[in-house]
């Protein structure tokens, strides 16, 4: 058809058509937008603002993935929330508003930790991943996990009146492990205990801002992940820098660290799709598997460490645990009896030697639908556990797109 005729037709669009408006736009392909599988991490203000956006613009499948609940001074800054939601978890309402704004959406939530409870996988099911995350230990985790699995990923953060949006897309280019500043992780350091552990004193970030602040960044997240998802060029290893104050803004172009560890361990020489699930497969089998695979003796490698247990050594008591430790307090390093603080024994990786190793990774501590790598001196391949999706994914996993991941 030529260049008038297309201009004809997309002119005689059904009004009735719900894209319409979109459809006119000469590059415009609604139909990737509706195949398109989005992860949202964080449905707070931002995360609010971005599954707004998402749904109106007709993407087809969403997962949304937040640990916290309402609060009633979320309300002032989350478009989707109620003052009758108090106390609900956020990713629950944010899934619910977003169908009733495209009710033809496939959309399902995550309530939990997206560090320590939600699988890796869930990276590479996804298309885009777009952030709406306060914190820097998950952005490093979310960019880590979206190196491991080729997945570009959109970051948004806001203070105040300022904020910025920046765009990564593996595997070339900078990440945002190489955007970080000394500062950066010294706070990162602060928030880290002795063996992981969850802390008790470290206190919540609270990050002062506005609903129109967020409502701008979460704005140029989405039309980034819209020029992602239709191949055009947008803030691919750049940053866009906004300030609310004098309504200005500009583009920073970061650079690759020599030094990154993302870059680093966090691309892989294999990465194997198991039709398997965590509840079903020993760490013994993997480690043969892995070492079939290497062509030689593997280990495996958990970037979250497994908390195996506590013993203590006045009480002569030990106590199994097999959890990630991030997801223990702690508190519970007190012996209940004697008050004395117990030994700690966790492992980040497994050699097949332990006497644990009989156990299936899910009862080790390992998330359902997670990715396990496995190392042979410089090489490493990833297992991802693919026979867990329906569990994590719901309604998705039956979605045509619900295979696995990267970017179109």
């Amino acid at each position: 058809m030529s260049s008038s005729g297309s201009q004809a037709a997309r002119l005689r669009l059904n009004e009735e058509d719900r894209f319409d408006r979109l459809r006119r736009i000469a590059w415009w392909d609604q139909e990737r937008l509706r195949r398109a599988k989005i992860l949202v991490v964080g449905a707070g203000a931002l995360g609010n603002e971005i599954v707004k956006n998402l749904a109106l613009l007709g993407v087809g499948s969403l997962l949304i993935a937040d640990k916290d609940k309402i609060e009633r001074s979320n309300l002032s800054r989350s478009i989707l929330f109620r003052e009758s939601d108090g106390g609900r978890s956020k990713a629950q309402v944010a899934a619910e508003a977003a169908r009733n704004i495209y009710p033809e959406a496939n959309v399902h939530w995550f309530h939990g930790d997206v560090i320590h409870e939600l699988g890796r996988a869930v990276y590479d099911w996804a298309d885009v991943v777009v952030v709406g995350l306060d914190n820097r230990e998950a952005r490093l985790w979310v960019n880590r996990s979206c190196w491991m699995t080729n997945t570009p990923w959109i970051d948004g953060a806001t203070e105040i009146l300022q904020g910025v949006v920046r765009v990564f897309v593996p595997p070339d280019g900078p990440c945002y492990e190489c955007t970080m500043s000394p500062a950066d992780w010294k706070v990162l350091e602060e928030r880290r205990q002795c063996h992981d552990l969850l802390p008790t004193s470290t206190p919540i970030e609270r990050v002062p801002t506005t609903p129109v602040t967020a409502s701008v960044i979460a704005a140029i997240e989405c039309q980034e992940a819209v020029k992602l998802l239709h191949e055009r060029d947008g803030l691919r290893g750049q940053g866009w820098v906004f300030d609310g104050q004098w309504n200005d803004s500009y583009v920073v172009r970061y650079h690759v660290h020599p030094d990154c560890r993302t870059h680093e361990d966090f691309q892989y020489d294999g990465f194997i799709r198991l039709g398997r699930s965590v509840t079903d497969m020993s760490a013994r089998e993997l480690l043969a598997m892995a070492t079939r695979e290497l062509g030689g003796k593997a280990v495996l490698e958990f970037d979250n460490k497994i908390l195996v247990g506590f013993h203590c050594s006045r009480c002569r008591h030990s106590e199994p645990v097999f959890r990630v430790s991030g997801m223990v307090s702690e508190l519970a390093a007190t012996c209940a009896e004697c008050k004395q603080p117990r030994q700690i024994e966790s492992i980040g990786k497994l050699s097949g030697e332990e006497p644990f190793a009989e156990r299936t990774l899910g009862a080790l501590g390992v998330p359902a639908y997670d990715i396990v790598a496995a190392r042979k001196g410089d090489r490493r391949i990833a297992f991802a556990f693919s026979a867990d999706a329906p569990a994590v994914l719901g309604p998705l996993h039956a979605s045509p797109q619900a295979g696995g991941g990267g970017a179109a």
